[in-house]
């Protein structure tokens, strides 16, 4: 008889007193403290959770008979939710996934006052991705609703949803390495810092930002008394659903903006191959999902999920893809949702990955932590780490490698005209950057189990297994 699979606590759910998430195998827990059994218990029994679940909005959870791993005494229950297979965090997602992400929230909130229930908080954290659809993953924020309860979540709302897009939206700048340096969200302060008068015209960037910096001013000033006065003003509901649906209506109108022009939006338009090229690949694509049966693959330098619905139709389950440049994964997205894909393409550079972050580095997992993928693709990629960012080829294969068990790798030669271009203004200090020479360090660390050359240029597919 197999040993039970021991149980570990995520490290990032320390911060709600009410319960902590842990991890048994390959199942999600969340335990419940007595502290909560009097609202939590109202969420179930009023049928609240029951229907945002069978609505799609809140991953499914049930009671379970699990027992508490730290035998705390203050456990209420203990209850298991459904696994979500890929952990992405606000500041990888591109612009219309978190403006999709914002308005899930607020449509869920919306829900469940019509329901008697509220949120307590507005983590884009509790917010994930299945595809494009975003669920939500935090059944504890849901309480009952008391009349002339506040918004709870309101700065955090606005500073994990709202700001970051009225960055991009108003400015022009890509919010994710301000939000990945910050964790929680663009402070309003430092978003109303940027703001002209013009700005302020409008009611809800009045409301939501410079009155709201406003008042955390008071808060930190010698007038906390007012302050908090203010605050805690009761807020009729039809006032609270009225707060919650303007904002939905002004964030459901920001669109990107972009301050210069993308590098890479227009690639998929303007690349060095032929459209039998492209054809080619992506066969290759479909037959190496159906070979390997990969259920979860990565598409390493997705650009607009060309090679990523390739692998979708050949069977994969579900593909996160990771592209550097914001717009582009924008576009990604925006087809993700169009075609019904499950396909989650990421804002990450490779060469500078998400990192674990947060309390002792614990709190949000590093990119490479958090993907178990049966299968890689990285086609038309290494050449932009290997000659754009001079990554050592040995290390760059390595990485590749060690992101799946089996992938597909596109070699690019120097005579290649993408590469051309890129050595055209610098020198060539890559001497080692040969197909022979890759070859060799892909066979040093897997067995290549297929070459074909898919170009005139000499770009050439190399399969590879390390199972």
């Amino acid at each position: 008889m197999s040993a039970e699979p021991t149980a570990t606590f995520d490290a990032g759910s320390f911060r709600d007193p009410g319960g902590r998430v842990f991890e048994r195998g390959s199942r999600i827990f969340r335990t419940v403290s007595h502290g909560l059994a009097d609202d939590f218990g109202w969420v179930i029994g009023s049928g609240l959770l029951d229907h945002l679940i069978a609505a799609g909005q809140v991953v499914p959870t049930r009671e379970t008979t699990v027992r508490d791993p730290a035998s705390n005494p203050s456990t209420w229950k203990v209850f298991e939710s459904e696994r979500i297979p890929y952990i992405s965090y606000p500041y990888e997602w591109p612009f219309a996934a978190l403006k999709r992400a914002a308005l899930f929230h607020l449509d869920l909130h919306l829900a469940a006052l019509e329901r008697g229930g509220t949120l307590v908080d507005a983590s884009a954290y509790n917010v994930q991705f299945r595809g494009p659809q975003p669920i939500f993953i935090d059944v504890l924020s849901f309480r009952r609703y008391r009349d002339g309860d506040l918004w709870k979540g309101h700065r955090q709302f606005c500073e994990q949803f709202l700001n970051p897009l009225l960055l991009q939206a108003t400015f022009g700048i890509p919010y994710h390495p301000w939000y990945r340096g910050a964790v929680e969200g663009i402070a309003t302060r430092e978003i109303a810092a940027l703001l002209k008068l013009r700005h302020k015209l409008s009611w809800t960037v009045l409301t939501h930002v410079v009155m709201l910096d406003r008042l955390q001013r008071m808060a930190s000033a010698d007038r906390v008394e007012r302050s908090a006065a203010s605050m805690r003003r009761p807020l009729p509901k039809p006032a609270f659903r009225g707060l919650l649906s303007g904002l939905r209506k002004y964030i459901g109108r920001l669109e990107a903006v972009r301050a210069g022009p993308s590098s890479w939006s227009g690639y998929a338009r303007e690349n060095t191959y032929s459209d039998a090229e492209v054809k080619h690949k992506q066969r290759s694509v479909r037959e190496f999902v159906e070979t390997t049966r990969a259920a979860t693959v990565l598409d390493v330098g997705c650009n607009t999920g060309d090679y990523a619905a390739a692998a979708l139709k050949a069977g994969a389950a579900s593909v996160i893809g990771v592209e550097s440049d914001p717009e582009t994964a924008n576009l990604a997205f925006e087809r993700a949702v169009a075609e019904r894909l499950e396909f989650l393409p990421l804002v990450v550079d490779a060469a500078n990955p998400s990192p674990a972050q947060g309390w002792q580095s614990l709190e949000r997992r590093s990119f490479a932590d958090r993907g178990h993928f049966d299968g890689v693709i990285a086609l038309a990629f290494e050449h932009h780490l290997a000659i754009g960012r001079n990554i050592p080829l040995d290390q760059l294969v390595k990485w590749l490698v060690g992101l799946a068990p089996r992938g597909v790798i596109e070699f690019v030669p120097k005579e290649d005209p993408t590469i051309q271009r890129m050595l055209a203004l610098r020198e060539d200090i890559f001497m080692d950057y040969s197909a022979a020479n890759f070859e060799s360090l892909l066979s040093g660390v897997a067995r290549v189990t297929r070459k074909e050359q898919v170009s005139a240029t000499g770009r050439t597919l190399f399969w590879f297994d390390r199972s």
